[in-house]
């Protein structure tokens, strides 16, 4: 299984960007497993460091790539890097 975060740094196109979506629906389906299988492991956050399972929790937290911060500026212009990133602020953030 590709892993989405050595994915991330290389999206620089449209195949890049499917390739690492498609990583990272892969892991998430993994996580959704292990976590299913241990139930008490994963209380507070999911495995392979999954912080939103639910589509809700996901978006909210993708939004915050559109605030800036300290270690992040978010691009002024749509760029295929920037959408991946956008997934990427789902999965990380709380």
């Amino acid at each position: 299984m590709l892993k989405p975060d050595a994915l991330l740094n290389q999206v620089t196109d449209r195949d890049s960007f499917i390739a690492f979506v498609q990583a990272l629906a892969d892991e998430r389906a993994d996580a959704f497993e292990i976590e299913r299988a241990n139930p008490n492991s994963y209380l507070l956050d999911g495995a392979h460091g999954w912080k939103n399972g639910e589509i809700d929790g996901f978006l909210n937290a993708a939004l915050q790539y559109f605030i800036p911060g300290k270690f992040h500026q978010p691009e002024a212009s749509p760029s295929w890097r920037m959408f991946a990133e956008l997934l990427w602020f789902g999965k990380i953030m709380e």
